[in-house]
């Protein structure tokens, strides 16, 4: 029986029916890649005179100094007009900024101009987050990836990509899945499926097209175990949520070579010492798979390195973007050495991916026909909307309690 085409393999957006928006930040200062310095933006922003405030916020439609808004959900911020602030910064948090690039962020509603609290609200233990990437016709990479902190959707190419939590409510509870879906899969496979099943057949099967993500499904349970085994695995490398680090084995682990400068400005690859070279720093091996790793169409760890490169006119123009640290961090390096290791491995798992890829063109498909046959689409409306999960009160905008 021949596969199903890429336009008639199930959406992701019908098999995980509930999405949310990337953040709009508004400004880029309340986010960086070490927390100290969101801590002295703050601290400067506060201590500046009102006109100067003013200006260092970069106001925008959704924010002023003036405007009141409800706390985010589990983040205790203010809510009085950021004018009158004069409290210490709100403790930075992770977040995933775009692919694979962890930075902190200052959680409060009044620096931010489009949160989405209702991801807020189902953050937390247990919690993954799925990232739809930008389709770039002719490039290579991923079509989606998985977080376990909650990520700002943002896409290396410029094109918003849809964020899909696993679950529905905070502790893991209540799958965001197309109603009947894990029992139909269940059936027709023999075993049973869970809600972690089904994200890591997506991570190894997903393919992008021009109508969207598309997630390939077979009746084929041998194929499905391949699927999901492999599926694991990438998610294990992708959302590095538990302390588990990734390593690669003795000899093939990337060291510091040559010591990296205080300011670094280029970044660089020696392909035939495998070196990576930051102006006169070297960080080698690093297998031309890593150098080369894309997400929709931009190289990762150029895009990594540019966001730690000091920003172009920030210091001339007094932004806040200017507080950064004054050298290179030891974090920073060894951020950068497991970023390494994790694109590393992800390329040495590309060619299972290829194979999953033609045994599920050769296999036997469910095709969104026999999803729409069992009753499992379309999708009812309520399963796209966020659930009700409000069960404490949250501060609104002026210290009254929200009301959701």
């Amino acid at each position: 029986m021949p596969g199903v085409t890429h336009d008639e393999a199930p959406l992701l957006g019908d098999l995980m029916p509930w999405s949310v928006a990337p953040l709009r930040p508004g400004r880029g200062w309340p986010m960086g890649p070490d927390a100290a310095s969101l801590k002295a933006r703050w601290d400067a922003f506060v201590r500046a005179d009102a006109p100067e405030r003013a200006r260092l916020l970069a106001p925008s439609r959704a924010r002023t100094l003036h405007t009141t808004v409800a706390q985010l959900p589990g983040h205790p911020g203010g809510t009085g007009p950021l004018a009158a602030e004069s409290g210490r910064c709100p403790e930075p948090v992770r977040v995933l900024h775009g692919p694979f690039d962890e930075q902190w962020l200052i959680p409060d509603h009044r620096l931010i101009d489009a949160a989405r609290p209702e991801l807020w609200r189902v953050a937390g233990e247990g919690q993954l987050y799925l990232v739809e990437q930008g389709q770039v016709a002719g490039s290579a990479g991923p079509a989606v990836l998985a977080s376990a902190v909650l990520p700002d959707g943002r896409s290396p190419a410029g094109r918003p990509g849809r964020i899909r939590p696993l679950f529905r409510r905070p502790g893991g509870l209540e799958p965001n899945v197309a109603p009947g879906l894990l029992a139909h899969l269940s059936t027709v496979l023999g075993h049973g499926v869970d809600a972690g099943d089904l994200l890591a057949w997506t991570l190894a099967a997903a393919r992008g097209s021009a109508s969207g993500c598309r997630v390939p499904l077979t009746c084929d349970a041998r194929v499905w175990a391949r699927g999901t085994e492999l599926g694991h695995r990438l998610l294990r490398l992708q959302a590095r949520g538990d302390g588990d680090r990734p390593k690669l084995p003795g000899g093939r682990r990337p060291y510091v070579r040559a010591p990296l400068p205080a300011r670094p400005v280029e970044l660089g690859y020696d392909a035939d010492e495998e070196a990576l070279c930051l102006d006169a720093g070297r960080i080698s091996p690093v297998p031309r798979g890593a150098w080369e790793f894309e997400v929709s169409g931009v190289r990762v760890l150029d895009l990594w390195f540019q966001r730690r490169a000091a920003p172009a006119g920030a210091e001339e123009h007094g932004a806040l973007e200017a507080i950064r640290p004054a050298s290179w961090p030891q974090s920073w390096t060894s951020e950068l050495l497991e970023l390494i290791t994790v694109l590393a491995l992800l390329e040495e798992l590309e060619p299972s991916r290829a194979e999953l890829a033609d045994a599920l063109d050769e296999g036997q498909p469910i095709g969104a026909d026999e999803l729409s046959a069992a009753g499992i689409l379309p999708v009812p409306r309520a399963a796209r909307r966020p659930a009700s999960v409000l069960d404490h009160h949250e501060e609104g905008p002026g210290g009254q309690f929200a009301l959701i």
